[in-house]
């Protein structure tokens, strides 16, 4: 069950906002959702962010600019092994406090937009009212949260650091327990699976 006790703080959306546009030429909605999302999941959790430690891992639905709301927020990043992206092409996001196993799905009510609207009467068109709107809009209104779990065991979603192996097909190496392994052969996905690229050479 998710617990009620917190509220989400919008006068706290500043330096957040103000991060992302040291990364981005502008503004959008989806960075805006992007942060309401990680503070809610952070609410939730009952967790203090951002991270600097690798507590929460986020995993994320779709790349792009959305992504890195999530990230200014939790402190989960690609580069620190506690960002992933499933794309699945939806505006989403899973956080997950690894300390106690708990996570939270998050993504736009179905009315976000036209609710939008209604929180920003004064906007041009109605990307500026999402734009506006998403960053004062009740969370209740704005996100839809769920608690869940993971399909797969927290510990092989992480993977293993340090662990290193070395494919027998291609030669090469394979990091963090990525390998997938039968009774004789060591392989990585490319190799065992079917591969996101084909080489032309």
């Amino acid at each position: 069950m998710l617990t009620e006790s917190f509220t989400t703080d919008r006068s706290g959306l500043a330096p957040y906002l103000d991060e992302l546009a040291r990364l981005h030429p502008r503004l959008c909605p989806r960075q805006v959702l992007g942060v309401r999302m990680g503070q809610r999941a952070a609410e939730l959790l009952q967790v203090a962010v951002p991270r600097r430690d690798k507590r929460l891992l986020a995993i994320v639905e779709t790349d792009g600019c959305f992504a890195d709301g999530v990230s200014v927020v939790t402190g989960c990043w690609f580069g620190r092994r506690t960002l992933r992206l499933e794309d699945y092409g939806r505006v989403a996001t899973t956080v997950v406090d690894t300390v106690h196993g708990r996570g939270v799905r998050l993504h736009p009510h179905p009315r976000a937009r036209d609710t939008a609207l209604a929180w920003a009467p004064w906007a041009e068109d109605r990307w500026h009212a999402q734009l506006s709107g998403y960053q004062i809009m009740p969370a209740e209104q704005l996100l839809v949260a769920e608690a869940v779990r993971l399909e797969q065991p927290l510990e092989r979603v992480l993977g293993t650091p340090g662990v290193r192996a070395t494919c027998e097909r291609c030669g090469e190496e394979i990091l963090n327990g990525r390998e997938l392994t039968d009774a004789r052969t060591v392989l990585c996905r490319a190799c065992s699976l079917t591969p996101y690229y084909v080489n032309i050479d």
